[in-house]
This record gives C-alpha cells, sequence and structure tokens, in this order.
C-alpha cells in the first residue's frame, strides 16, 4: 500500500470514495506538484503510478476530473485539520498557531506554477478552492476572533466579520507570485510572518503576553 500515512488517517471521513481512487489521487498529486498539471497527460500518470489506462478512467472522467477530486480531497483533509486544531488549542492564539503548522507544511510543499495552471485550465477545480476559503476558512477565523474576545485575549472593539475576510484576502495575496516572488520569498515564510502581525494586531496586553511567551518556546 502506497497511500501517505496522513490520507490512510483520513480514509473514513473520504468515505464512500474507495481506497483505491484516494492512492491515485494522492500520487498524482505528488506529480502533478514535480511536472505542473498541463505538462502532465493522464497516460503518463497511468505509467508513473504502474496502473492501467483503463483502471485510470474507471476512478476518473479525465485529468480534468482527477483534479476536481484532489482538489476536493485536500479541502476535506484541511478541514478536518482546522476542526482538529480547534477542538486542540489551549486558547484562540493556540487554535491559529496550531492551524498554521498544517498551513505552513502544505505551503512548503506548493509548486506555485501549479497555482497559476489550475486558476487558467482548471477553472472549476479553482472555484471549488476560492469557495472553501471564503465559506469554511472565513467562518473559522471569524470563530477564532470571537473566542479570543471572549476569552479576554483579544481586542474587545475588533469586528470580527472584517478581520475574517482580512485574513481569507491575505492568503491571495501570499500566493500571489508578483508580490511575493519564487525562490526570494519562500511562502512558508511570509505566511509565519503574516500571521505574528495578525496575532499582534488582534491581542491585548494580556494576548500579547502569552503571545511573546509562545514564540519564545517555538
Amino acid at each position: 500500500m502506497l497511500i501517505s500515512f496522513p490520507l490512510f488517517i483520513f480514509l473514513v471521513i473520504l468515505s464512500p470514495m474507495e481506497e483505491k481512487a484516494i492512492e491515485i489521487i494522492d500520487r498524482s498529486i505528488a506529480y502533478f506538484m514535480r511536472f505542473g498539471l498541463r505538462a502532465v497527460s493522464m497516460d503518463e500518470i497511468a505509467r508513473e503510478l504502474g496502473i492501467s489506462k483503463k483502471t485510470l478512467y474507471k476512478y476518473f472522467k479525465d485529468k480534468n476530473d482527477l483534479i476536481v477530486q484532489g482538489v476536493q480531497m485536500k479541502i476535506k483533509m484541511d478541514e478536518k485539520s482546522c476542526e482538529n486544531s480547534t477542538s486542540e488549542g489551549e486558547n484562540a492564539i493556540d487554535e491559529l498557531f496550531k492551524i498554521s503548522e498544517f498551513v505552513i507544511q502544505s505551503l512548503s510543499n506548493l509548486n506555485q506554477s501549479v497555482l497559476f495552471e489550475l486558476k487558467k485550465f482548471h477553472p472549476e477545480a479553482w472555484q471549488i478552492m476560492h469557495n472553501h476559503k471564503w465559506e469554511f476558512v472565513y467562518r473559522t477565523i471569524k470563530t477564532n476572533i470571537d473566542r479570543g474576545i471572549a476569552e479576554g485575549i483579544y481586542r474587545e472593539n475588533l469586528n470580527s466579520e472584517i478581520i475574517a475576510r482580512l485574513y481569507v484576502g491575505s492568503t491571495d495575496m501570499i500566493m500571489e507570485s508578483e508580490v511575493f516572488p519564487w525562490p526570494e520569498f519562500k511562502l512558508d515564510n511570509v505566511y509565519l510572518e503574516v500571521l505574528k502581525f495578525q496575532v499582534r494586531g488582534l491581542a491585548n496586553e494580556k494576548g500579547i503576553t502569552y503571545l511573546q511567551t509562545k514564540m519564545n518556546n517555538l
């Protein structure tokens, strides 16, 4: 079995998708990240994975379908990780940093050319990502801000709706190659700096004290 460990954990979550389809998606994503979306054909994927084209087309209508299902699976994994971070976080600041650990790991493996090709050549998959950010991510951050205010570590006069929109909008800016061109800027480093900047803006004196302690322990 060649399914990566994180995906093995999410097999139940991703049901009723068949395990073989999950394996194909997992390995195809790794191949796309190496060579890009447009340059890779279904023939190459079948050859790289050591399966027949008949097997590949049993689960996916075409390359676009494979990419769409890959994006959907990745989003389900992201959402589960965020939900775990929410339940495990000691407080709102701790929750944000736990979420950031998963985001930073994802960004460190991200090929920016894949994002460009996804937007240009696979609009359905891109729209799914867009909806995920402005629905799930927005809701998660807004809830975090409300939590921090209730816990007394965020400033009381924050507008959680506006701040949550700023957070989601900043993720688009981070991924814009014109703003932070690779390899001069690594996306994971940029994200961490933006996160620290944002948390300092959210936190009151008590929250900043906790943040400084947390940063010293990282």
